[in-house]
Parts: C-alpha cells; sequence; structure tokens
C-alpha cells in the first residue's frame, strides 16, 4: 500500500483495483514463493507477537498466522477496501486475526511490542521521508533482538530487469522507487541503527528484482 502524506493511494493506484491486487501479484510476482521464503527465514518461535505492516489483502497475514497459529499476528494497513477484503479471506477460512488501520510511519503501538515485523511490497511506495519515518517507528515497536523482514523491489540483478522495472515505476511514480532500485534500502537500514542487515535472497519477476532482508534490532 502507499502511504503519503497529502493523501492515500492504494497499490494498484485506483480503488477500484485493489479487488484485483490478488489476481495480480499471483500472475506476475511469484507470490508464494517469495512470501514463503520470507516467511521461513524469520526463525519465528510459539506466542510470538507479529505486525504485518501494510498488510494489504492478508496473503501474508494469513500464512503467517497458517504456519504459527500460536503467534498472536496482526495486520496494518492504510486502505480501507483491502482490509475489508483481508477480513473476508479471514473469515473464509475460519481464522482469527485482528486487522487495524494505520499510516506505517505512525504506528498505533507501544515501543517494545513486537517479536517480528514484515514488510512486503511496501518501501517502494514510500517517499524517502516517509522511508526514514517508518524504519523509526518499527524499530520503536520492535523488542531488542526484534527483526524486521522486508520484500520489495532492489537493485535489478541484470539488465532485463532493469527494463522490466520501468513498468512499476511508471505505476507507483520515479520518485518513491528510484532508492528502491539504486540500490539504497540496506543503506537507510543501517542509518536507521539495525545491526546486522542481512540480505537473505533474490527473486527475479516479471516486473523486476525483488530482494528479501532480515536486519535485527540490537539488544
Amino acid at each position: 500500500m502507499i502511504f503519503q502524506d497529502a493523501h492515500y493511494v492504494p497499490a494498484l493506484r485506483y480503488h477500484w483495483l485493489t479487488r484485483f491486487y490478488d489476481y495480480v501479484l499471483a500472475l506476475t510476482v511469484r507470490e508464494l514463493a517469495f512470501k514463503s521464503t520470507l516467511v521461513s527465514q524469520a526463525e519465528i518461535t510459539p506466542n510470538q507477537q507479529i505486525l504485518d505492516l501494510g498488510c494489504g489483502t492478508a496473503t501474508l497475514t494469513l500464512l503467517l498466522k497458517k504456519q504459527y497459529p500460536t503467534t498472536d499476528v496482526i495486520g496494518l494497513d492504510g486502505e480501507g477496501q483491502a482490509l475489508v477484503i483481508a477480513q473476508a479471506k479471514a473469515q473464509k477460512v475460519q481464522m482469527e486475526l485482528h486487522f487495524d488501520k494505520g499510516l506505517s510511519f505512525n504506528l498505533p503501538y507501544s515501543s517494545d511490542s513486537f517479536n517480528r515485523v514484515f514488510s512486503s511490497l511496501l518501501f517502494h511506495h514510500l517517499t524517502y521521508e516517509n522511508k526514514e519515518k517508518t524504519l523509526r517507528e518499527v524499530y520503536r515497536v520492535l523488542k531488542p533482538n526484534g527483526m524486521l523482514h522486508i520484500a520489495d523491489w532492489g537493485r535489478p540483478s541484470n539488465p532485463v530487469m532493469r527494463g522490466l522495472f520501468l513498468w512499476v515505476q511508471l505505476l507507483d511514480g520515479f520518485n518513491t522507487t528510484s532508492g528502491n532500485v539504486q540500490g539504497k534500502l540496506p543503506e537507510m537500514f543501517v542509518q536507521a541503527d539495525f545491526n546486522p542487515v542481512i540480505e537473505q535472497r533474490y527473486f527475479n519477476t516479471l516486473f523486476g528484482t525483488l530482494r528479501l532482508y532480515q536486519i535485527t534490532k540490537p539488544a
């Protein structure tokens, strides 16, 4: 989802397209593969507190709860329509999940609340300033030794991936995506005092290269 100061823009730019979001991701970005990998790298243990930041229609939120049923999983997003879809998906599989409406750079949670925070395809929607604010907020709500797990567009693995990513930039804007494609996210993580910062894996997709990161709030 896209979080901006002046106004809110859905992930596919127009609210009427939100209903097609799951289909678009499934067909174009190897969604199940990269989200399953993101979950498996997280070293989740029973009874942990987990936040899915920018949860959208809750595909990742549901995957987390399904694989780790004893954890408390909260999904947060800024688009009401996406949250309606998320809640309907949870009810369909009879899974109790809590969803909040809010912005990534102004989280409605107390400090040291979560063991793990997940973010899937959120950061490339944020301005540089809001990327910084979001990282500060995530750092605040994570417990010591807590981890942030991010899957987002990164430096292309080859020229073909760079060309394909132009479609994302035309849809989501060059201002918010330039830092991603230049490979600047890891530098921002370090500047936000996360340590260590590890890139776990990357996936080439129809829209460019997705990179998966594991970054830790020091004790």
